[in-house]
């Protein structure tokens, strides 16, 4: 696997930028997924300096390129991972010291696994958020030598009838959660180390663009609300937990939250990894910007007619509530837009507007992915681009023979 280092990086410019991506991938044939240096480097070093000194974990599902991970990682002001599931945590432990899973697990053989393995039991921390979770833990592993737990604290918003959030956790109060990590302090084999509480209808909604029929304004209105509950909520619960544990990390954030979480000083740290590709669902949000630095390349097959050009492949609808938002967008050249009757396609995508009739056969169109890890299961690796060159090609989960799910 080649080995990347963001230090090569050199200043990334937005001007220029899809000319010098397109002109350094001129000898590849499409569909291929290629990424900048310059523009991982700008998003990563602008990530850190949005957390003003809270360190970062890297949320893997939003990566998926173990190459990618490592050198966030060799940069400053980031340290461990947060994974989706527990075979990718076990996967990663062999090269990274501090992984958590950032779900809950029912995965036996993977539990099984964990048990075997001392370097794994040191590195990997295991999430709950019930009694329930323990008592499976115990069924599958009886006996089992001390497990990493970190428990999780429902961040969503509640405010009467309003819901915002995501449907997670359910321990909500500083008691219930207090109650939950009593469970997990008393029972052997469980060593409580980290508490988790994800703010998505902060970090993960764009308030820049309307939210169906909900305007910019009323989307900032509820993030300022949801931050300043949750500044009081997490800090008490945080609290109310260290008196009865030794913690080593509160977990808490996003990549749209990084401004809001890290003034908080119950939170140690901030997860955060759709910034670094900076998918298209990250162009909404007032606090900051993000550089494209991943996407693909889908040739031109087809000229239907005047202003109609049709592309190869692009059905890469990322997932989340269907809508036209979770489908790729046209990048480069300017001025090309979807077909609303066709969309993206599983073999072919049609797309028009003023740039079509100066593309020709075998030309190419970039596109932008809606979620940021989910194009690297579509393709088997990263083509690494640095000022105007190719530099290397990186394999993804994929490439390596792994899945997310």
């Amino acid at each position: 696997m080649s080995e990347l280092r963001l230090a090569a990086a050199r200043p990334w410019a937005a001007e220029g930028h899809w000319s010098r991506m397109d002109a350094a991938t001129a000898h590849l044939d499409g569909p291929f997924a290629a990424v900048s240096l310059d523009a991982l480097a700008r998003n990563a070093s602008d990530m850190v300096r949005r957390a003003g000194g809270t360190p970062l974990r890297i949320a893997t599902k939003s990566v998926r390129s173990r190459a990618v991970i490592e050198a966030v990682l060799a940069t400053p002001g980031w340290h461990g991972v947060l994974s989706a599931t527990l075979p990718e945590a076990l996967w990663l432990a062999g090269s990274i010291d501090d992984v958590v899973v950032g779900y809950p697990t029912t995965d036996r053989d993977g539990l099984r696994a964990l048990a075997r393995d001392e370097r794994a039991l040191e590195r990997v921390t295991l999430m709950v958020d019930s009694v329930d979770h323990l008592d499976l833990i115990d069924r599958v592993v009886p006996g089992h030598p001390e497990l990493r737990i970190a428990i999780e604290l429902d961040a969503s918003l509640r405010l009467g009838p309003i819901y915002a959030g995501v449907r997670r956790s359910p321990q909500r109060t500083p008691a219930q959660l207090l109650d939950l990590a009593r469970a997990v302090v008393d029972r052997p084999g469980f060593r409580l180390v980290g508490i988790m509480a994800y703010e998505a209808q902060i970090s993960g909604v764009q308030n820049t663009v309307p939210r169906g029929l909900v305007p910019p304004a009323v989307l900032r209105l509820m993030q300022r609300l949801s931050a300043r509950e949750l500044l009081e909520r997490r800090g008490a619960a945080v609290a109310a937990v260290r008196e009865i544990a030794e913690l080593e990390f509160v977990n808490g954030g996003g990549t749209g939250s990084i401004d809001t979480t890290a003034k908080e000083a119950a939170v140690t740290e901030i997860a955060a990894g759709s910034g670094l590709f900076g998918a298209h669902l990250f162009d909404g949000y007032r606090a900051f910007t993000v550089a494209p630095a991943l996407a693909f390349a889908l040739p031109v097959v087809r000229r239907p007619g005047p202003g109609w050009v049709t592309l190869l492949g692009g059905g890469w609808v990322a997932s989340g509530p269907a809508g036209h938002d979770k489908e790729p967008i046209a990048a480069w050249p300017e001025g090309l837009r979807l077909d609303r009757e066709e969309g993206v396609g599983e073999i072919h995508t049609p797309v028009h507007g003023r740039a079509a009739d100066a593309l020709a056969i075998g030309d190419r169109v970039w596109m932008r992915h809606a979620k940021a890890g989910e194009l690297c299961e579509r393709t088997d690796e990263l083509h690494v681009v640095a000022g105007a060159e190719v530099v290397a090609s990186v394999p993804t989960y994929r490439g390596e023979g792994r899945k997310l799910l």
